[in-house]
């Protein structure tokens, strides 16, 4: 069902599911609903954004989409940043997530200019 061999396909899924159960942790655990549903639809809207790209209609859809899931991917860090300054989330939680997001963010800027460039 899914691409193995496009590498921004796989980490922006990995990191969609990540999201959720850190998603159903805040809610669950830490009681917390506001950020949270901010957090899981700009953190999944992300690889839906990919998605949707690899399946553009011309390379210009494809730019636009992929710079839409970089949007999404700056709107995540930030929530993500907000979680880990309330203490939602510790150091260690925030340093693996926020990790996975630069790698995401480097690879999407990647793309994003590459077919700016085309």
């Amino acid at each position: 069902m899914y691409d193995d061999n496009n590498l921004i396909v796989l980490k922006s899924r990995n990191f969609a599911i990540r999201i959720i159960r850190l998603y159903q942790y805040l809610q669950q655990e830490k009681k917390e609903f506001v950020i949270a549903k901010q957090l899981l639809k700009s953190g999944t809207s992300i690889g839906a954004n990919v998605k949707e790209a690899i399946r553009g209609q011309s390379k210009a859809d494809f730019a636009a989409k992929m710079n839409i899931a970089l949007k999404e991917a700056s709107e995540t860090e930030y929530w993500i940043d907000i979680l880990h300054e309330t203490e939602y989330i510790n150091d260690k939680e925030f340093v693996s997530i926020n990790n996975d997001l630069k790698e995401i963010n480097k690879l999407l800027t990647s793309i994003v200019k590459t077919s700016l460039n085309d």
